[in-house]
């Protein structure tokens, strides 16, 4: 006798890695447990202008949404910086391809470079190269592009996979110490 077909919930995730120079992005199908890249790349923005610079992230992540249907948004969040000129350039890069995504419906998510980079390596100090490398191995892509945004994109669509997984996550706890304090019997 055949047993039913369990159902296996399948979700996307789209991961920007934005800029006002170049943008990165990455797209990642979850199906169960098993991590499939379906796309990444980069945007590069050569317009002097800097209103159509932001125009054309707007358009590129509609575009990247119109055509994967993602269920969730990614972005990297702007770090700070010593350059608050720079640090405002990105926060409008960021904002600009949130409104994306509100616009179509997605939740949003955001992680900090170093929240990236340690949950793709185990360390927050982790170079371009490493997360490039990691990301390699645990996807099985046999070719990584020149541009390290792409790879970037794709980290923190990871990223958000392996935060909305994790035990913490699940329990609806911020951080491990309110976990414990939920969770008595299950730490010895």
């Amino acid at each position: 006798m055949a047993h039913p077909k369990q159902s296996t919930k399948e979700k996307i995730i789209l991961g920007i890695d934005p800029g006002t120079n170049v943008m990165g992005f990455g797209i990642l199908k979850v199906t169960g447990q098993h991590l499939e890249m379906l796309s990444m790349g980069s945007v590069q923005m050569k317009d002097p202008d800097y209103g159509l610079k932001l125009k054309r992230i707007f358009e590129k992540v509609l575009e990247l949404i119109d055509q994967f249907h993602p269920d969730e948004f990614a972005v990297e969040a702007p770090f700070f910086g010593k350059n608050v000129q720079s640090m405002l350039k990105l926060g409008r890069a960021q904002g600009v391809s949130m409104a994306a995504a509100l616009y179509r419906d997605i939740p949003i998510s955001e992680y900090s470079p170093r929240k990236i980079k340690q949950s793709i390596t185990g360390t927050g100090a982790a170079s371009k190269e490493q997360v490039a490398g990691m990301l390699q191995s645990i996807l099985k892509i046999e070719t990584l592009p020149k541009s390290l945004d792409a790879t970037d994109g794709l980290a923190v669509a990871l990223c958000h996979y392996y935060q909305s997984t994790s035990v913490v996550a699940k329990s609806g706890s911020k951080d491990w110490s309110s976990f414990i304090a939920k969770n008595p019997g299950r730490v010895k």
